[in-house]
């Protein structure tokens, strides 16, 4: 594949984009306006999804407070595991069924704004099968019957922009693999993200966050354009993951840009808001980026990294299960699938090298972008690679079979890749430095 005109006519080929509009409301002290969205909504009695650790910061308390002056009730369930698993979900849906909730409300990061995007399908719609909405091959990807119960998603983080997609994903024990559903009616009905609720992110949380924001961007940068797909029998169901456009592509170049030049800034100084700010919006922009356009390689290899994880402990995070922040396990996989796949749309590398800050791009622009990305990497604590979280040479054989089964991305690639260059990728990612 050479780098796409999408206005090129393609025979048989994808030759439209779906553009879904987002409603998000941005800014600090927005946390307050809840309760008043709440209730513009239609919403008298609210199930609030949130995590324990969430639970017991003050952001909850003035969600709790603006929705009880407005005189809707709520029941709150703090229950959410991070890297939800079908375990928590089952759980949190058993809560929406007990009661007559007519909304829902997700304070917290992608973990809880996910399962609460997936308990609104699963408690208005309770399928046959608990995998009927799981993306295939794993479930059936079946759509939603019809629409569901209004939801208001506010992250305390900025990594995953759950509030603005239609994407949820959980870890499935059985598997040992991250499961993921894509369906159009459970991208949340408002989205309200406050940069003030990133003051209480340790450092490496906000490490995280902006590794995942980034490859996000750059993923969504560099996958298979739309027009390449083919064109799909029915133009009223077009698939969530579309392919790179020019949509996301304004998004994206612009998530990258305010990465690169403030996220070591952000963990090295706790206490400079502003450039905690512009993450936060630069959160938003590559969400509203990789919603349409799909992430590719990285994070298809990241969850096989995560759900294969032995003894690995991040600082910042609980203690209670080995764990692989999913920020680091997209970012140590990103650097190899740069140098691998930059040859397949050179100059959206070098685009993407550029809007980072990499001042010198040669003639292999992905191993430059690689470069960047390890500079940054280095200087906010990020594990060196899959050795870093504990993975050795001996796992390649199971990291590439799990990464394989997530075809939702791996096809999102700029090229179809093989499970030997998916293994190639995964010895690649070993170590940089």
């Amino acid at each position: 594949m050479t780098d796409s005109n999408y206005f090129e006519p393609r025979p048989r080929g994808e030759h439209a984009v779906v553009l879904e509009g987002n409603k998000e409301i941005f800014g600090a002290g927005a946390l307050a306006e809840v309760g008043a969205h709440a209730k513009s909504l239609g919403m008298h009695r609210v199930a609030l999804y949130t995590d324990a650790r969430v639970g017991k910061l003050h952001w909850l308390e003035i969600v709790l407070q603006s929705l009880r002056d407005r005189g809707i009730g709520v029941s709150v369930f703090d229950g959410v595991e991070i890297e939800p698993t079908e375990r928590s979900l089952k759980a949190a849906i058993r809560f929406a069924e007990a009661d007559d909730f007519d909304g829902f409300v997700s304070v917290g990061g992608g973990s809880v704004m996910d399962t609460c995007k997936a308990v609104s399908l699963y408690a208005s719609y309770p399928p046959s099968h608990f995998l009927d909405y799981v993306n295939q091959p794993l479930g059936k990807a079946l759509p939603a019957p019809g629409p569901l119960k209004p939801h208001i998603a506010c992250p305390t983080t900025f990594g995953t922009a759950s509030e603005c997609t239609n994407v949820a994903i959980f870890n499935f024990l059985d598997s040992g693999t991250k499961a993921g559903i894509s369906n159009r009616a459970i991208k949340p009905s408002l989205g309200i993200i406050d940069p003030d609720a990133l003051r209480t992110l340790p450092a490496q949380v906000v490490a995280a966050n902006g590794m995942d924001v980034f490859s996000h961007a750059v993923e969504s940068f560099t996958a298979r354009p739309f027009t390449h797909r083919p064109a799909p029998e029915d133009p009223a169901v077009r698939p969530v993951i579309q392919g790179a456009n020019p949509f996301s592509d304004l998004n994206c170049l612009e998530a990258i840009r305010l990465i690169g030049e403030n996220l070591v800034k952000a963990v090295r100084d706790p206490e400079d808001f502003a450039v905690r700010e512009k993450l936060s919006f630069a959160g938003l922009l590559a969400g509203i980026g990789f919603g349409t356009a799909g992430c590719n390689l990285p994070h298809g290899m990241s969850y096989a990294v995560s759900g294969l994880v032995k003894d690995y402990y991040a600082e910042g995070w609980p203690r209670d299960h080995a764990l692989v922040p999913h920020g680091f396990s997209v970012i140590i996989n990103a650097p190899s699938v740069f140098r691998f796949m930059g040859p397949t749309c050179p100059d959206r590398h070098a685009q993407a090298a550029r809007a980072l800050g990499v001042a010198e791009i040669g003639q292999r622009p992905g191993d430059d972008l690689a470069r960047g990305v390890i500079e940054i990497m280095r200087a906010i604590g990020v594990p060196n690679g899959l050795s870093g979280v504990g993975y050795t040479m001996d796992d390649l054989d199971a990291l590439t079979e799990k990464g394989w089964k997530q075809r939702r991305v791996v096809d999102n690639a700029a090229r179809p890749v093989s499970k030997e260059e998916l293994k190639e990728m995964f010895a690649g990612a070993m170590s940089y430095w």
